[in-house]
């Protein structure tokens, strides 16, 4: 009842005054309570995407490492054998060609185990026919253009990826 009074006694330009007051102390508590609230949304967003993030990463470390250990295991593979195939050139293919002009038999099947990567096998040379210069000059240029064709097509995966990479964020 005191109270009653005392707010009946004052002018009514305070009471708006208190009143005012309240309502932007009110306002100011839930614009301060609203905002924590969302930044802790925005810090456990940010969290998790940096966890995310990590995770990718580390992925892709791995699939690097993955890659590049195959490929260096197949490159050895490779040059080994094309080493080997090298070094059987002269047991094979005489320096000379036959009397009728044409590259001896030994130089067709060596050329076939340089393309295929495999060790030349002796026993192919019993049913090996000479072949023309012509013949094996047609066939070589062929294989450069496979060999060409493959690295466009490597280049153009190679562009690929690195677009695909620029997309994802």
């Amino acid at each position: 009842m005191i109270t009653g009074t005392f707010v009946r006694a004052l002018p009514g330009w305070v009471l708006w005054l208190a009143l005012t007051a309240l309502v932007a102390a009110s306002a100011g508590w839930g614009y301060t309570r609203g905002a924590t609230a969302v930044q802790d949304r925005w810090d456990k967003a940010t969290a998790e995407q940096s966890s995310v993030v990590a995770r990718v990463r580390q992925r892709q470390a791995e699939v690097t490492e993955r890659v590049v250990t195959e490929y260096v295991d197949r490159v050895r593979t490779v040059q080994v054998a094309g080493d080997t195939i090298i070094r059987e050139v002269p047991v094979y293919v005489q320096t000379q060609c036959d009397p009728d002009g044409r590259l001896p038999a030994g130089w067709r099947v060596q050329h076939d185990a340089a393309a295929s990567g495999e060790p030349a096998d002796p026993a192919r040379f019993a049913d090996a026919a000479p072949v023309a210069p012509d013949a094996a000059a047609e066939t070589v240029a062929r294989n450069y253009l496979a060999c060409r064709l493959n690295a466009e097509q490597l280049t153009a995966l190679q562009a690929w990826v690195r677009e695909q990479s620029a997309v994802v964020p």
